[in-house]
């Protein structure tokens, strides 16, 4: 008798809750997705080489890809690039010249008198960490080409 008076809901409106939750839930993601492809991203940009601007432990930054996509980068922005020496890496640097830009800079650790002059060739950019004495930028592999841009940084949460 008891269990004569429990009642179930059809299943057709159970699937189609579920569908629809599902739905709003994939739609979230691909906005997401997109968003963090092409429009900006976070990171977490750790270690010396960009001392003091960013934390030895750790800094936050959001960075945004149009503008990297379209080549609007200049001097003195901080960039996310793929790293020439290791493609699974992102690495954050600061741009001290553009292409057919002559950079100087020093050849040797241990003598400041040793300095040579780069031009920038088209379509690269040349990359430094603000921390000179401890970072591995184009004074080791060189100019770097726009195709390894991944964004311009615009904000430092932390």
């Amino acid at each position: 008798m008891g269990l004569t008076n429990l009642r179930f809901l059809p299943p057709l409106p159970i699937l189609k809750e579920a569908f629809s939750g599902t739905l709003l839930l994939t739609k979230f993601f691909c906005c997401l997705h997109v968003t963090n492809q092409h429009l900006c991203t976070f990171a977490l940009a750790q270690g010396p080489s960009m001392l003091p601007t960013l934390n030895l432990t750790g800094s936050l930054v959001l960075a945004e890809r149009l503008s990297t996509r379209f080549e609007k980068v200049g001097k003195d922005d901080v960039v996310m690039i793929r790293s020439p020496e290791d493609p699974r890496k992102v690495v954050v640097k600061r741009i001290v010249g553009v292409e057919g830009d002559a950079v100087r800079h020093r050849v040797s650790r241990t003598s400041d008198n040793e300095e040579a002059t780069v031009i920038v060739p088209k379509g690269h950019i040349w990359v430094e960490g603000d921390n000179k004495h401890n970072s591995r930028d184009s004074r080791h592999f060189g100019a770097v080409p726009y195709g390894l841009l991944e964004g311009r940084v615009f904000w430092v949460v932390s």
